[in-house]
């Protein structure tokens, strides 16, 4: 038996399992965990929901008597400490397994090596690293909020051909197929928020919901200095329903914010005196609230400062086969921009496909005047 592929076998497997709880279990990782006796796999297990069992308790018990004696493999190192739930390193040790691989350490304060001490302190094999970059990726945005105490950003735009958000008198439906709405909806339904500029949210008046709604709810947010959006929007009118933050700033006007908040919207002031000053501060409140992904879905002012932040760490782009022209119609990314193309920022991981007849594009950013790269 070559244990190193079998190894690599199950835990990839593991990293399977973490995926099935990607928008269920935000602010906490998603965890993936199986229990094998060399090529047989006894029990699986993955982190369900917020709150709930862990991944390697949910494959314990999965496994049952079996689990004793053998090798478990888990995405991220056990916690070791009283949360939600208790230790999972004592599950681990009740359990009866005698070897435990563990693709990252958790970043968490209180656990941080700690687990993987207690399991060795008892007796315990415990193995670090496999497939790593693997696990990294998975839970990145986790990964961020823990170590830089804000979300994850996703940007997302719909553009022609040519590179247009919108003609050149600011209509904009529609330009992507509804199979590429679709996914969308897809994509909002396991945000924490989504975030748009005023002129955004004034030209478009959208609902800013999933449709179908899916396994998240998110906040509707709207980066309103001026609280410009008026009670009549869809966003206003529906705050009861669905939460929806304005953020505003120091000079807005107060019988306005008074009515919105009238309307059930949140209002969330910063108070700094640049456009780049306040987002900097709303997306401190976004970590405050362990905001774990946020989708921005413009405008192109909006991801333009926050892109000139390097601030965006992923991007889901649609190419529709149209052309419409115009100096003055708007492209996806405003702001500064860049002097030369080798400064710009690319996408790694890049994934493509069609959908319908459109170029759908994702992929993570990778900054090249940055200090590290976004993973």
């Amino acid at each position: 038996m070559d244990q190193a592929a079998t190894d690599a076998r199950h835990m990839q497997r593991a990293l399977q399992l973490a995926a099935l709880g990607r928008g269920l279990v935000e602010p906490n990782p998603m965890v993936g965990c199986v229990l094998a006796h060399g090529d047989r796999i006894v029990g699986e297990g993955w982190h369900h929901a917020y709150g709930g069992h862990h991944a390697e308790v949910n494959a314990i018990e999965s496994a049952g008597a079996a689990a004793r004696g053998a090798t478990l493999y888990v995405t991220l190192e056990p916690c070791c400490h009283h949360g939600k739930t208790p230790p999972c390193t004592d599950a681990v040790l009740r359990s009866g397994v005698q070897r435990v691989v563990i693709a990252v350490e958790d970043p968490f304060p209180q656990v941080s090596g700690q687990g993987i001490q207690r399991l060795r302190s008892a007796g315990l094999q415990v193995d670090v690293g496999l497939l790593a970059a693997e696990a990294l990726d998975l839970n990145a945005p986790f990964e961020q909020l823990i170590r830089q105490r804000r979300p994850w950003i996703i940007a997302k735009w719909a553009m022609t051909l040519d590179g247009k958000l919108a003609t050149r008198s600011g209509q904009s439906q529609w330009i992507s197929s509804p199979a590429s709405r679709e996914i969308v909806h897809q994509l909002r339904g396991r945000m924490d928020a989504i975030l748009v500029g005023s002129g955004t949210a004034i030209a478009d008046n959208p609902l800013l919901t999933a449709r179908p709604a899916g396994p998240r709810t998110a906040a509707r947010v709207v980066f309103d200095s001026q609280a410009s959006l008026s009670t009549d929007s869809q966003l206003a009118q529906t705050a009861n329903d669905f939460p929806t933050v304005i953020v505003t700033g120091p000079t807005a006007d107060p019988s306005k914010v008074t009515a919105l908040h009238n309307c059930g919207c949140e209002i969330i002031e910063c108070v700094g005196e640049t456009h780049q000053a306040r987002l900097a501060e709303m997306l401190t409140e976004f970590g405050r609230r362990r905001w774990t992904n946020v989708l921005v879905e413009g405008g192109n002012r909006l991801l333009g400062l926050l892109w000139d932040m390097q601030t965006v760490n992923e991007v889901h782009a649609f190419v529709a086969p149209k052309i419409w022209g115009g100096a003055d119609a708007p492209s996806p990314i405003g702001g500064l921009g860049i002097d030369s193309p080798e400064s710009g920022a690319t996408l790694h991981g890049l994934q493509q496909q069609i959908i319908d007849s459109d170029i759908y594009m994702s992929g993570r950013v990778t900054y090249a005047n940055a200090s590290e790269v976004s993973r």
